[in-house]
């Protein structure tokens, strides 16, 4: 089974972007699922219904999120009723939406997971004790994968070990810098520290640069706004036994 999951899509430059190249790449990989981290989708960061549903007709089967997918008072009934938009498991149970969708093909099945880190990020539940419980969940396939959108790549390294054998991937998420670390871990689960961002190349994570530097160097409040220019996708493949839901393979893709 080939899983792509597609870094963090920003803003309307990052959807349009995702829309010309993503239906080609899944012909040419043979695509299964795709997952992609839509949190910043929308202008000023932030997921509307506008971009999940831009996200959804260019190929992705579950839509998961971050720390931006409260940002918008109109993603609430969004995260809450359309299904495959997910945001983290351990916000607490009263928010809106859930953080575990199972994406049914009818020959198999997978399990989405998504997760907040809690180091330098809002202080939630703690993520390694929220997969614990979620891994629990009567009838969950063997193939799961794990978005842990988080700062702190320790935290990342060390939800992927806590996981190894468990899930079939840990995927990070949030840097907007894709990392050159893909490995497969000693009992069977893929990892990389941060898959990347899909959005404008000259940029400050997808933002113009000129608003970055306003920001860092005057310590002021500053309206970012998304990059102009050619665009970029990060991703990963994954290959993944259906059977015993171990990753045989883990591969980056970048594609402009």
């Amino acid at each position: 089974m080939n899983i792509l999951c597609v870094g963090d899509v920003v803003g309307t430059a990052g959807c349009t972007h995702l829309a010309k190249v993503l239906p080609a790449i899944k012909r040419r990989y043979n695509v299964d699922v795709c997952i992609i981290n839509g949190e910043n989708s929308a202008d000023g960061n932030g997921i509307t219904a506008v971009s999940a549903e831009k996200l959804f007709n260019s190929g992705a089967d579950a839509i998961t999120g971050g720390n931006h997918v409260f940002r918008r008072p109109e993603a609430y009934e969004l995260i809450d009723r359309q299904i495959g938009v997910l945001r983290p498991a351990n916000y607490p149970s009263t928010a809106p939406g859930s953080g575990l969708f199972i994406i049914d093909k009818g020959r198999f099945r997978v399990a989405v997971i998504n997760l907040l880190g809690v180091v330098y990020m809002e202080p939630l539940a703690c993520p390694f004790e929220t997969l614990d419980v979620l891994l629990e969940t009567p009838d969950l396939p063997v193939c799961r994968v794990v978005d842990f959108h988080a700062e702190a790549t320790a935290e990342k390294k060390a939800l992927g070990y806590y996981a190894d054998g468990r899930v079939s991937a840990v995927l990070g998420t949030h840097t907007h810098v894709q990392t050159a670390d893909e490995q497969i871990l000693p009992n069977g689960t893929a990892f990389i520290t941060d898959i990347g961002m899909t959005g404008p190349m000259e940029s400050v994570l997808g933002i113009r640069p000129e608003l970055a530097v306003e920001k860092m160097k005057g310590k002021l409040p500053v309206r970012f706004a998304v990059a102009d220019g050619s665009c970029r996708m990060n991703a990963v493949l994954l290959t993944v036994n259906p059977a015993t839901g171990k990753t045989e393979a883990i591969e980056r893709v970048n594609v402009e």
